[in-house]
């Protein structure tokens, strides 16, 4: 489809519900195996990166935004979130369509999305890895403006090595690759709710969001989000605006993280596992028994 309409909206929930493994997310390679001094060849599961073209077009203007490193699939989640981290759109009614072609997305804004140009420039692909690299500018990155943080519940460590647990198990991806990373929505007992993996740790939490956007179950209320790998200044970023009071990471929190969250009032908890958990912010929500 070309140009802003509103037909596109049914193509999502039509994609939504294509069959489990409508898009490769995994291709096998040639590879040799050496173990105990003995190499064997045979073909062994890669997750698979590929380029998304992402733009926008608002009041007739068509924005290039760049280009961005994931794991194909759910590729309007990813586009939505970031476009929601990015402070450009706070639900789907900042938006009339999402255009989706092979490997392009185009999101048709309304008149009530704050796009700012200048601020979403990028000069260099946006890898996998790193979803502000390249940024012109990071002044709208240090001034989060998102929902008020519910203080309605607290959780324990058994909360919190049961969402471990759930997430883990539903790594399918990770299962064949050892190369991807998840992210979860995680109830208050600990039970998950959605799962999303990527091999960016900040596509998974976009894709995360996007889908919450797209279901009208934003702001995130009383739960809890788990991400595989460690907790980044962007993940925590990302995850304040969308709504979540609480952040559990399987790996260590950077020095900005743990600052953000304090200042904002989340609570941080890090190197969690079924034997301990980190708490580095955010005490209050946290039961010691």
């Amino acid at each position: 489809m070309n140009g802003c309409g509103t037909t596109a909206l049914v193509a999502i929930t039509q994609y939504d519900t294509a069959p489990a493994g409508y898009v490769d997310r995994t291709v096998r390679r040639p590879s040799i195996r050496v173990e105990n001094g003995d190499a064997s060849r045979m073909p062994d599961s890669v997750s698979v990166e590929s380029a998304l073209s992402i733009a926008v077009e608002k009041s007739g203007k068509k924005h290039e935004l760049g280009l961005s490193m994931r794991t194909p699939g759910e590729d309007e989640q990813l586009v939505i979130g970031f476009l929601h981290s990015e402070g450009v759109i706070e639900s789907v009614e900042c938006f009339s369509s999402v255009n989706i072609t092979e490997d392009r997305v185009v999101v048709c804004l309304n008149d009530n999305a704050r796009f700012d140009p200048a601020e979403l420039t990028r000069r260099t692909t946006i890898t996998s890895s790193c979803g502000i690299c390249g940024k012109d500018s990071i002044s709208n990155l240090l001034h989060i403006h998102g929902p008020s943080l519910s203080e309605a519940f607290t959780i324990s460590h058994q909360v919190i090595s049961r969402a471990v647990s759930g997430l883990r198990s539903q790594q399918s991806t990770f299962d064949l690759t050892g190369g991807t990373h998840a992210c979860g929505r995680v109830s208050t007992d600990g039970e998950i709710i959605d799962v999303r993996e990527d091999i960016g740790r900040h596509n998974a939490m976009d894709k995360l969001i996007g889908a919450a956007i797209l279901s009208n179950q934003t702001p995130i209320g009383d739960e809890i989000v788990v991400v595989s790998g460690r907790a980044s200044f962007e993940l925590v970023q990302k995850a304040l605006k969308a709504g979540f009071p609480v952040m559990a990471s399987v790996g260590a929190p950077s020095s900005l993280a743990v600052d953000m969250a304090n200042e904002h009032g989340m609570t941080l908890i890090s190197f969690a596992n079924q034997d301990r958990m980190t708490v580095f912010s955010g005490s209050n929500r946290v039961s010691q028994s």
